[in-house]
């Protein structure tokens, strides 16, 4: 490629909202169509729809770091409620409480990662 173009791709302004949005949908962060992830946690190599390459995306510890502030944070705050409002057995909130502790968290930390790679894109930290 020219100069030219690849400074016009360089100036090509990336929405970060909708690559956000699009990776806590898990797709891809350029057409919001391919999948994301092709397991649990594993990124695709590439997007089916457009091509996009996505195996260099690195999302590391955030996405846990970031499921357990927001996990802490508001079960956290839904246990102290509970435990003041109704007063229930110790076995009882201690029971519900890993229950919804992990059940949320593994909802939320694909999510996540699809989060931080949908933002590494939008900012071109990762070389796409």
């Amino acid at each position: 490629m020219s100069d030219v173009q690849n400074q016009m791709i360089e100036d090509e302004t990336r929405e970060v909202k909708r690559a956000i949005w699009r990776g806590l949908r898990l797709r891809c962060p350029n057409c919001g169509e391919g999948k994301l992830l092709h397991s649990y946690l594993k990124v695709n190599e590439s997007c089916d729809c457009c091509g996009l390459e996505l195996k260099r995306a690195k999302a590391d510890d955030g996405p846990a770091y970031m499921t357990i502030l927001i996990v802490g944070h508001i079960l956290g705050f839904g246990m102290h409620f509970a435990f003041v409002a109704w007063r229930p057995e110790p076995l009882t909130m201690v029971m519900i409480g890993l229950a919804l502790t992990i059940s949320s968290s593994l909802i939320m930390l694909p999510r996540m990662k699809g989060l931080i790679i949908g933002f590494q894109w939008a900012k071109r930290m990762y070389g796409l």
